[in-house]
């Protein structure tokens, strides 16, 4: 507006010149407008989404629980199919070991004969009582193979 004035346009010199006009609303006022949210109600509640998912939850807990069960039977089977044959295991591997513990005392004997004072078959420890000779650990070890 002072440009307007400044450079000599014809026009009003202040904002009182101009005609004082206030909106109003038409006679009979606006029409209502609906301000409430109104969703569609599709899909499950939130607790019967909670009710299938315990539910699953619970048929998967009983499923685990049986196959732990036939789990456990299996494995009793087994240990009752195995238990009448394990003395003749056992007997075979008293064998087997009796047979390396004679070639262990035998390569013994060769390696250490130019040791003097060395007995063969003694033990090492100080306890005075037998103590089961050590299993190998490594390469040669049988679980390994």
């Amino acid at each position: 507006m002072t440009e307007t004035l400044k450079r000599g346009y014809p026009g009003m010199a202040s904002v009182k010149d101009m005609p004082i006009v206030q909106d109003m609303p038409p006679v009979g006022g606006f029409p209502s407008i609906r301000i409430q949210r109104r969703l569609p109600s599709t899909g499950p509640t939130g607790v019967a989404i909670f009710a299938v998912g315990a539910a699953v939850m619970a048929y998967g807990y009983y499923n685990v629980y049986n196959l732990i069960q036939d789990r456990k039977a299996g494995l009793r089977e087994l240990e009752m199919m195995r238990a009448p044959i394990i003395p003749v295991l056992q007997a075979e591997e008293d064998i087997r070991w009796v047979a390396h513990s004679k070639a262990a005392l035998e390569a013994e004997a060769r390696i250490m004969k130019d040791v003097p004072g060395w007995e063969v078959g003694k033990s090492n420890s100080a306890t005075g009582r037998w103590i089961p000779p050590p299993k190998p650990f490594g390469i040669d070890d049988p679980i390994l193979r």
